[in-house]
C-alpha cells in the first residue's frame, strides 16, 4: 500500500510542476506553443456559449474578419466582457434642477468675453496607472438673458463643453456650437455638444473627472464700456449622456 501511493506522487507532483510544452519539449513557460502556426481554442468563448462573441457578424462565412478583444479579470480569468465605469444609459446623466452651477452668464461689460462655469465632477479612483475612456452628450439652451430674451443682434458665441482632470491642464473631449440670430422670432430648443476622448490617469489615487460649460463671445469694439456679447446659457437641459471605462 506504501508503495501504491509512492508511485501515485510521483507520477501526479510532476504533471502539476512541469511546464507544459506543445509542438515542443523545452517549454519555456507553464504553458507553451511552439512553431510557426500555433492556435488555442475555448469555446466557453465562441458565439454559441459567450454572449459578448458577435460570430460572423457581417455574414460573409470569413470569422477571420470577425474578432473580438479578449480581457483579464481581477482573478486572471479571460473574458470577452469590458465591464463598464460609469454608464447613464436610460436615465439624464445631467439633470439641470440638481446642478446649481449648470447655468452661466457672460455679461455685456466683460473684458475678455468669456465665462466659464463647472457642470459637474465625477471623482474615479483607480489602483494603478490607466487610461479612462470617456463619451458623452451633453445638451444646453441658448439666450440674450435669464429672463429667456431671444438674441437678435446678428453677432456670434461659441458654446463649448470640455473635460479637466485633477492635475492636469489639458481641456479633454472639447465640443463646440456657434450660434447667431438677428430675429426675435428665432426657434428656442435643446442644442447638443457631444464627445469622445481618452485620459490618462499616470498613477493610482482619486481624479476628478469634472465637465465644463463655456461661452466665448469675443469682444468687440463700441462706446459705452461694451466689450463683449451678453450670452446666457442653461447646460443639461435635455436627455444627457456618460459613459466611461477603463482600458
Amino acid at each position: 500500500m506504501k508503495l501504491l501511493v509512492l508511485i501515485v506522487c510521483l507520477v501526479i507532483t510532476p504533471l502539476v510542476c512541469a511546464q507544459v510544452g506543445i509542438n515542443t519539449s523545452n517549454p519555456q513557460q507553464e504553458l507553451h506553443i511552439a512553431g510557426a502556426i500555433g492556435t488555442l481554442r475555448v469555446e466557453s468563448l465562441n458565439a454559441t456559449n459567450n454572449s459578448h462573441n458577435g460570430g460572423d457578424v457581417n455574414g460573409d462565412l470569413d470569422l477571420t474578419n470577425d474578432t473580438y478583444p479578449l480581457y483579464v479579470d481581477e482573478n486572471g480569468d479571460f473574458t470577452l466582457e469590458l465591464k463598464t465605469l460609469i454608464s447613464s444609459e436610460d436615465t439624464d446623466a445631467f439633470d439641470d434642477t440638481s446642478l446649481p452651477t449648470s447655468t452661466v452668464y457672460l455679461n455685456p461689460n466683460d473684458l475678455d468675453g468669456i465665462a466659464i462655469t463647472t457642470i459637474k465632477t465625477y471623482p474615479i479612483t483607480v489602483s494603478k496607472a490607466t487610461i479612462l475612456e470617456v463619451k458623452y452628450g451633453l445638451s444646453f439652451d441658448i439666450y440674450l438673458d435669464n429672463t429667456y430674451s431671444n438674441i437678435i443682434d446678428d453677432l456670434a458665441r461659441r458654446i463649448q463643453t470640455y473635460i479637466t482632470v485633477t492635475g492636469q491642464t489639458r481641456k479633454y473631449g472639447p465640443a463646440s456650437k456657434v450660434y447667431a440670430s438677428g430675429t426675435a422670432l428665432s426657434v428656442n430648443g435643446n442644442f447638443y455638444n457631444s464627445s469622445t476622448t481618452y485620459i490618462t490617469l499616470p498613477s493610482s489615487g482619486t481624479y476628478d473627472i469634472t465637465f465644463m460649460g463655456l461661452i466665448d463671445s469675443g469682444t468687440k469694439s463700441g462706446g459705452g464700456g461694451t466689450t463683449s456679447k451678453e450670452t446666457y446659457v442653461e447646460f443639461a437641459t435635455g436627455n444627457d449622456f456618460v459613459f466611461m471605462r477603463l482600458h
